[in-house]
C-alpha cells in the first residue's frame, strides 16, 4: 500500500516483503510524515555510507532526514537477510525490525536505552512472526 506520504523504490531485483510499512510509519512519525524508502544492492547503499558516514562497506540500514515532516530510508535486502540470523531473527522480523529502527532514528532518537526499549515495544505490534 502506496500513499504519496509514503513511497517506496525497489533498485534490486529481489522482490519486496510484504510487511506493515505504512502502519509502522504512521504509528511513529505520523500520518503527515512524508517517507521515502528506498532499496537498495549492496554497490549502492555502500556508495551512500561512504559518502555520508565515511565508511567504505554496506549496511543494512541508512536513514535521513530531510525536512522537519519528511525523510528517506535505504535498506540492503541482500544484507539484512545475512544479519537476521546474527539477531535470531527471520528475514521479514529483521527487515521490519530495521523499518522501525530506522523511523526512530527519524523520530530524533539515537542508540540507547530509550531506543531499544521502543523498538522493543514496536516491534512487539509488528512482529510478522515467520
Amino acid at each position: 500500500m502506496e500513499s504519496e506520504l509514503f513511497t517506496i523504490l525497489n533498485k534490486t531485483k529481489g522482490k519486496l516483503p510484504r510487511l506493515p510499512f505504512v502502519s509502522v510509519k504512521n504509528e511513529i512519525l505520523g500520518e503527515k510524515y512524508e517517507l521515502g524508502l528506498t532499496l537498495l544492492t549492496p554497490k549502492e547503499q555502500q556508495k551512500i555510507n561512504k559518502a555520508y558516514r565515511g565508511i567504505d562497506s554496506t549496511t543494512n540500514i541508512l536513514s535521513f532526514v530531510l525536512e522537519k515532516d519528511s525523510g528517506e530510508i535505504t535498506l540492503d535486502p541482500q544484507k539484512i537477510k545475512k544479519d537476521a540470523i546474527l539477531f535470531n531473527m527471520t528475514y521479514n522480523q529483521f527487515f521490519i525490525f530495521l523499518f522501525i529502527h530506522g523511523c526512530l532514528h527519524l523520530k530524533g532518537l539515537e542508540h540507547g536505552s530509550k531506543m531499544e526499549l521502543l523498538e522493543n515495544k514496536y516491534f512487539k505490534i509488528f512482529n510478522p512472526k515467520k
